[in-house]
């Protein structure tokens, strides 16, 4: 949660600054409150204990009931947590808790889209490093609860030898080097690399180590001839400009993973509004 806390603390620090100036002349301090957080459109919920910690980082005294759970599919009229205590502090925390469910539930809503459209396939959706900066764990995690599976988290975490590391002409022999030193001084991390041509990937077969080859921009047909040649162990994920009308075809190619940028990158927000059910002296 350090990291989280972090970025809550920034985001409360950019939106109340020195103090919320609306709330300190319009609402008594002992004056209190009941809200929920509703949805107004069908969507799948994520980012429930980012919206609490909100709450409590406003307030530690406000109490705070989490009606439903990362990854539960809500429909409009559909609450999916409600708190209570000074009205003051609510309103306050209102529009950043609101920021944090809506983007997060918006991802976890198109990464369900994405799921769901290669639902059989045995194909998983992959999410990328194409996140919001500061975000990229609570996006990841939103991935996770709309039924996607996390690529790789940092550079830190996975080898992806990718075509502008390639660039300066890195033979097969240099590049088996290269994995023998990554396996031999990070012991269990995974080897991806990055094939445009069916050369490439034959060419990536042969070389030891190899973990996953990523298939970049290859028409469906491609995808199938590198599925029936592949060597057994190593895994394929198809990548680039593959969105919800064509990633069906694409997953039955039988590639093992897609990744999809667009998942954290144009997901956009989610309606949610944060309504009033009662306040009281």
């Amino acid at each position: 949660m350090h990291l989280t806390g972090d970025l809550i603390d920034h985001a409360l620090a950019e939106d109340v600054g020195p103090g919320d100036i609306t709330v300190h002349v319009f609402c008594a301090p002992a004056r209190l409150g009941v809200a929920r957080v509703v949805a107004r459109v069908p969507c799948v919920a994520a980012g429930i204990a980012v919206a609490r910690e909100v709450f409590r980082r406003v307030d530690m005294s406000l109490s705070v009931r989490e009606v439903v759970t990362d990854g539960t599919v809500v429909v409009r009229g559909d609450t999916l947590l409600e708190v209570s205590g000074r009205l003051g502090s609510i309103l306050t925390a209102e529009r950043t808790v609101l920021n944090f469910l809506q983007r997060l539930s918006a991802v976890a809503t198109l990464t369900r889209e994405y799921v769901s459209a290669v639902e059989g396939t045995g194909c998983r959706i992959l999410d990328t490093r194409k996140t919001t900066p500061g975000w990229r764990l609570l996006e990841k995690a939103a991935v996770v609860a709309g039924g996607g599976t996390n690529h790789r988290l940092g550079l830190y975490d996975m080898v992806m030898v990718k075509d502008n590391h390639l660039a300066g002409g890195l033979t097969s022999e240099g590049l088996a080097k290269g994995i023998r030193q990554v396996k031999e001084d990070f012991p269990g991390i995974r080897v991806e690399v990055e094939a445009d041509t069916l050369d490439q990937v034959r060419e990536f077969y042969q070389v030891p180590g190899v973990d996953i080859i990523m298939l970049d921009n290859m028409p469906a047909d491609m995808m199938r001839v590198a599925v029936n040649e592949r060597p057994e162990g190593i895994l394929l994920e198809a990548s680039g400009g593959i969105d919800l009308r064509t990633v069906r075809s694409v997953a039955e190619t039988g590639v093992d993973f897609i990744s999809v940028g667009a998942l954290t990158h144009s997901a956009g927000s989610v309606d949610l509004s944060l309504e009033l059910e009662s306040n009281e002296t």
